[in-house]
């Protein structure tokens, strides 16, 4: 990895430049216990380090730490990725200054529970923010026990740029046309704006017009919050647990299936992208997941986050699939068994849920309010898809591999995809490629039938 020098060695060590990054919604205590591991690891090597030692949890914090260490002219930073968080201070780093960048961000056991950090989707994020800057750095996904002060110094001295991830334009078909043409005039409903520091859901409405001729909606989450207030007794979802619910809360939830459905078929949307949180918890009282799960299986996707390009994604997947597909995060990639996990809060839709297994419904995690649907997802062939604007070129990504039958990996719907092709390479396109942190999941293998579709559209396809 190096010369066989450690920075202790050097005449003068390098200075590098500390921020730890969290988020109080996520376990804190937990994030503070890996942030002091990581430390240990950069003090063992040598470094002269500034900046915060604490875990930074609010964006003034951040913002004031970022300001200090600036101003000490540090020859590097690392940012110490401990939860999940936005990019937003990434950006702002990136713009600042041009000393090189490592974002480590600490692995998670697949416990079954809560996701407690979430850390990769933080790093994930952070890369897609950076990529659209144009800016290289370097990461690292590890728990602090598997990293040495010598792995980060490499990452500090490395030279060179990582190598782009081809792209390869396909032969449009007879059916691919005709989806495309299906695709052509639809309407994506938007409701609200994406969360501060999630680039990877911004789009461009000019770009789609001329690209996929999609238009895009926008309604205010009050609209919709004020819908949902007026509609009379909800239909529940067949879930089991619903009696330990809050029942006001649980009512809140439910009503938001039929006021998302009014909502699509009065403006003739196609698919709708959405703003989950915070309002839906702190001013509505009552999650969007277990509805956005039933609209899925009633083929109306929804994309949360008001992930824009998400939605369009779904639906694109959707009609090439003619089935009911499910938006996730990638949560963790395990590079020793060649496995990864796609999950998401508690929307998956139900026909997705493993046999062997009763759905039923549960809190948020973090906000410990109702109604998210539980499951693990049903084995079976798997394709992973998105269209991507990342580093500024858009591209449809696929991925493929095998649901395995599996524990639930986090609370929530969750599965384990045992991928067609080495992990490594998987974690290494998502963050070198600057990809976003939304997936779509669809059961078989249906990658010929996509790349028909982009074909259509002149869309090139990058295989990961």
């Amino acid at each position: 990895m190096n010369d066989g020098k450690s920075v202790s060695d050097m005449a003068k060590p390098m200075r590098l430049a500390v921020l730890p990054l969290g988020r109080p919604t996520f376990d804190v205590e937990f994030a503070r216990s890996k942030l002091r591991d990581m430390l240990n690891v950069l003090e063992r090597g040598g470094f002269e380090i500034c900046g915060s030692r604490e875990l930074l949890l609010t964006d003034d914090d951040i913002s004031r730490a970022v300001e200090d260490f600036l101003a000490q002219s540090p020859q590097a930073v690392v940012i110490l990725q401990t939860t999940f968080t936005d990019a937003s201070a990434i950006g702002t780093i990136a713009e600042r200054t041009d000393v090189p960048i490592l974002i480590w961000a600490a692995q998670e056991a697949r416990s079954g529970g809560r996701l407690r950090l979430n850390a990769f989707c933080g790093l994930n994020l952070a890369a897609h923010a950076l990529g659209l800057r144009q800016r290289q750095f370097k990461w690292i996904y590890a728990d602090p026990e598997n990293v040495t002060p010598q792995d980060i110094e490499a990452c500090l001295t490395a030279t060179g740029d990582p190598e782009e991830w081809p792209c390869t334009e396909t032969q449009a078909t007879e059916d691919g046309h005709r989806i495309a043409n299906s695709l052509r005039g639809s309407v994506i409903g938007k409701i609200g704006e994406p969360p501060h520091g999630f680039d990877t859901c911004h789009y461009d409405q000019h770009q789609l017009r001329q690209m996929f001729e999609i238009d895009v909606e926008s309604i205010s989450l009050d609209e919709l919050f004020a819908t949902a207030h007026k509609v009379g007794q909800v239909e529940r979802p067949k879930l089991t647990g619903l009696d330990n619910l809050n029942e006001d809360s649980l009512d809140r939830s439910c009503r938001l299936t039929p006021a998302l459905k009014t909502q699509a078929e009065q403006r003739g949307w196609s698919a709708i992208s959405i703003r989950c949180w915070p309002e839906c918890f702190t001013e509505y009282g009552g999650a969007v997941c277990a509805p956005v799960s039933m609209l899925a299986d009633e083929m109306l996707p929804c994309a949360c986050e008001s992930d824009v390009l998400g939605a369009l994604s779904q639906l694109f997947v959707q009609r090439t699939a003619q089935a009911p597909v499910f938006l996730a995060d990638l949560v963790d990639i395990d590079i020793t068994d060649d496995t990864a996990v796609v999950w998401h809060c508690g929307q998956a839709p139900l026909s997705m849920c493993d046999s062997d297994f009763t759905a039923k419904g549960t809190l948020h995690s973090n906000r410990q309010l109702p109604l998210l649907c539980e499951f693990p997802l049903k084995p079976g062939a798997v394709t992973l898809a998105r269209i991507s604007k990342a580093w500024g070129h858009y591209k449809l990504v696929l991925s493929s591999g095998q649901m395995l039958r599996r524990p639930l990996a986090f609370s929530g719907t969750a599965g384990v995809i045992k991928l067609n092709r080495p992990a490594a390479d998987l974690l290494s396109a998502v963050l070198d490629g600057g990809l976003e942190h939304h997936f779509v999941v669809a059961f078989d293998d249906i990658r010929p039938q996509l790349k028909a579709v982009a074909a259509s559209f002149s869309l090139p396809v990058m295989e990961i």
